[in-house]
C-alpha cells in the first residue's frame, strides 16, 4: 500500500487512514471515521494530494489572469466602500426586469442587489444563478456590480456557480453555515468580494472572528429575512452603530430592510454606507425618481 501510493520520486511512508477513500477504508474494516473529509456532506473540499508531485515546467507564453482579477475585485470594493443605494430586484416586475434595472442605472445606481432564497433558510423561493447570468452583461456594461445575497442553507455549495454566473460580491449568512470562514474563503477564491450577514437577533459580535482578515462587507438585516415591504426594526440603528465601531474601516457596512426615503438618513448616520432598497424603489410608480429621493436622503452617490 505504501509503495503503491508513493510518488515516483519519493520513498514510501506511513499514511493516515483518514485520507483514504471510503471504499478503501471499508476493506480495512473502518468505513466511517469522524472527520474524514470525503464523508462530510456539508462541505465541498478540494482534491487532496497524498504526496507532493514532481515539479513540471509549463510551456512558455502563458498569461496569468490574477492581475486582471485583482483589478476587478478592487473596482468592486471601491464601489462598495462608497455611500451607495443598492436597488433590490426582489421587488422588481420580472416581466420588465431588464427594463427596470436599466431605469435605475440610468439615474446613477451602480450596485444591484440580488436576493437568492432557497425555501429552507427562509420560507420563500426566489431565483439563483440564472438570473445573475441574465443581468450580468447589462449591469457590467453600465459600470455596475451585482451584489448577491445568499439567503440559503450551506451557501458554500453554491458559491462557485453564483460567481461563474457573474456575481461581483457574494454575501452569506453566518446563521446558515457552520463554516463561515471556509465560505468566505471560497468566495474570495472565486474572484468575488466576500460578505457576511447577520439576522436581527444575531449579535453583531458574530462577525468578530472573520472581520479582520476575511471580510469585505458586513450586512446588517434590519428586518427578518425573506420578505420585502417590511418596516425597519428600530433596534437596528444601535446595532449598525456598534457594527461600524467594531469593523475595520476598509469593511463596507450594508443594511437591508425597511430602507426608504424616511429611514435612509438615520441608517446612513448610524454608519451604513450601502443601503439596500427594494419595494421602496420598484413598487413605486416612478422607480428612478424614488431612487433619486433615497439617494438624496442618505447623502449617497
Amino acid at each position: 500500500m505504501r509503495r503503491a501510493m508513493a510518488a515516483p520520486d519519493r520513498g514510501p511512508r506511513a499514511l493516515s487512514v483518514c485520507v483514504l477513500p471510503a471504499a478503501l477504508r471499508a476493506r480495512f474494516g473502518v468505513p466511517q471515521l469522524r472527520g474524514t473529509l470525503d464523508d462530510r456532506a456539508d462541505v465541498e473540499h478540494r482534491d487532496r494530494r497524498l504526496q507532493p508531485l514532481p515539479r513540471q515546467h509549463a510551456p512558455g507564453g502563458l498569461v496569468l489572469a490574477e492581475p486582471a482579477a485583482a483589478e476587478t475585485i478592487e473596482a468592486t470594493l471601491r464601489l462598495l466602500r462608497e455611500p451607495r443605494i443598492a436597488p433590490s430586484i426582489l421587488s422588481a416586475d420580472f416581466a420588465r426586469l431588464g427594463e427596470q434595472v436599466a431605469e435605475v442605472m440610468a439615474v446613477g445606481a451602480r450596485v444591484i442587489h440580488v436576493d437568492v432564497m432557497d425555501g429552507h433558510f427562509v420560507p420563500p423561493i426566489t431565483f439563483g444563478a440564472l438570473i445573475v447570468d441574465a443581468l450580468a452583461d447589462q449591469v457590467h456594461g453600465a459600470g455596475g456590480i451585482l451584489d448577491v445575497h445568499l439567503m440559503i442553507e450551506r451557501p458554500e455549495r453554491y458559491v462557485a456557480d453564483i460567481a461563474r454566473a457573474g456575481a461581483d460580491s457574494i454575501t452569506i449568512h453566518v446563521e446558515a453555515t457552520a463554516h463561515v470562514h471556509y465560505a468566505l474563503q471560497a468566495i474570495r477564491e472565486a474572484g468575488c468580494s466576500a460578505g457576511a450577514a447577520v439576522c436581527p437577533a444575531t449579535p453583531a459580535s458574530a462577525l468578530d472572528e472573520v472581520a479582520e482578515d476575511m471580510l469585505d462587507l458586513a450586512l446588517c438585516m434590519s428586518v427578518n429575512p425573506g420578505w420585502g415591504a417590511q418596516e425597519l426594526i428600530p433596534a437596528s440603528i444601535g446595532k449598525l452603530e456598534r457594527m461600524r465601531a467594531a469593523l475595520p474601516d476598509r469593511v463596507a457596512l450594508e443594511v437591508d430592510g425597511g430602507v426608504h426615503r424616511d429611514t435612509a438618513g438615520s441608517v446612513a448616520k448610524a454608519g451604513a454606507n450601502v443601503l439596500v432598497a427594494g419595494s421602496a424603489v420598484f413598487i413605486s410608480p416612478d422607480p428612478a425618481g424614488t431612487y433619486a429621493e433615497i439617494v438624496a436622503a442618505a447623502d449617497a452617490v
